[in-house]
């Protein structure tokens, strides 16, 4: 495989690291473990005299000024600089007897919003019609989208107006549970995977073997507090195996949870005076994908375009109905669904080993990943009760 290398250039936002970054770090050694961090132009300061964890971290009244703290004088200890810690993230040379940067979440649920784009859910339809037979998608995505893909672009979800669509496709045979969820009432909210298991900066991604249809899935992710604040983001990799939510909606767990299949990062950029869900709002998240067979594949995705606004996902996720006492990150759904050809005409997109899938947005930075087969990546055993273990053993507890 080509080797995966990672820097500030492709990593660190445009502006540098002006805002209030935070993260997860692992120390080696003896009294090492999973470290919250903070992240400046300064360099990576230790933030578990502040919150052993990222979750309470970002659960507290004022994250950001308890963040702040550990980059002042008596504050937690400097780890080294980003660029340093960066360049050992990445899996194939990583020094173990060095830092590395990990996913910025911990106890955190790992749940995701569906269909939120119009062009995604088109796709997601397209999936359901085709029974995740990638051959049969172009003849499929050319009749619906001729007859339904424009009349949904600016329906606003649970009107009068997606009512009355509904009706009408119905009479046709048109309608989906996909078109359920993206221009119903009711939104999608499913758990994307267990808490702890989500990989960071420079690890592999997981594809399952079986799976001859995958792709990824480039999404802003939103950090939310155990109240249901929204006090951050980051950036997220749904990993999708299109072939098997095509065959059936019940085989969701099957398509998006397995090893490795959840990315986020590189860092959580929390809301402060020069950070606001406006931001996130106006944010466009571009995608690069880099094969070993010389593909290369270009996107992006506007979060302007969504069909439910953040915060209604947010409340929908977390609230009257549902709480989250770790807090959650939320994946916000995307609408980069990519269909040009990559083995053969009409086969449509899907991944190969080694893939080089890069996610980015000036704001938030860039997250890295290469896909794997998921019995090819080392097995996810350091879960919730290795975490409680290590902080009590390092008397953080």
């Amino acid at each position: 495989m080509t080797a995966l290398s990672l820097n500030a250039a492709n990593t660190l936002p445009k502006g540098g690291l002006a805002g209030c970054f935070v993260g997860r770090v692992w120390l080696p050694g003896e009294g090492g473990g999973p470290t919250p961090v903070l992240v400046t132009d300064d360099g990576v300061f230790d933030l578990s005299s502040v919150s052993p964890t990222l979750a309470g971290l970002l659960a507290m009244d004022d994250p950001v000024a308890a963040a702040r703290t550990a980059a002042r004088p008596g504050g937690g200890a400097r780890l080294g600089d980003a660029g340093s810690i960066l360049a050992n993230s990445a899996y194939q040379s990583r020094d173990n007897g060095k830092p590395h940067f990990l996913a910025p979440s911990d106890l955190q649920a790992l749940k995701a919003c569906g269909v939120t784009f119009v062009r995604s859910m088109l796709e997601r339809v397209i999936e359901e019609q085709a029974k995740g037979d990638p051959e049969q998608a172009a003849e499929i995505r050319a009749a619906i989208g001729a007859e339904i893909g424009q009349s949904l672009a600016d329906v606003t979800p649970g009107s009068d107006d997606a009512a009355r669509i509904k009706a009408v496709l119905m009479e046709r045979g048109l309608w989906s549970q996909y078109l359920e969820v993206g221009i119903g009432p009711d939104a999608e909210v499913f758990t994307k995977a267990q808490p702890m298991s989500a990989v960071g900066i420079g690890a592999e991604i997981g594809i399952h073997p079986n799976s001859i249809w995958s792709n990824p899935e480039p999404e802003v992710v939103l950090a939310i507090a155990p109240s249901g604040r929204i006090v951050g983001a980051c950036l997220g990799n749904d990993v999708n195996l299109r072939d098997f939510e095509g065959r059936s909606a019940l085989l969701l767990g099957k398509a998006k949870d397995n090893r490795a299949s959840c990315a986020v990062g590189p860092f959580i950029r929390l809301f402060d005076d020069g950070f606001n869900l406006d931001h996130v709002r106006a944010m466009e998240v571009s995608l690069s994908v880099s094969g070993t067979d010389g593909f290369e594949m270009q996107g992006r995705s506007s979060i302007a375009e969504i069909s439910r606004d953040l915060a209604d996902l947010a409340a929908y996720a977390c609230g009257a109905h549902n709480q989250y006492p770790d807090g959650l990150l939320l994946f916000t759904g995307t609408m980069f669904a990519p269909t040009e050809d990559r083995d053969g005409p009409g086969q449509g997109f899907t991944h190969h080993l080694g893939d080089i899938v890069a996610i980015a947005n000036p704001l938030l930075g860039g997250l890295t990943n290469q896909v794997n087969h998921t019995d090819k990546i080392p097995p996810w055993t350091f879960g919730l009760s290795a975490l409680m273990a290590n902080l009590a053993g390092r008397g953080l507890l």
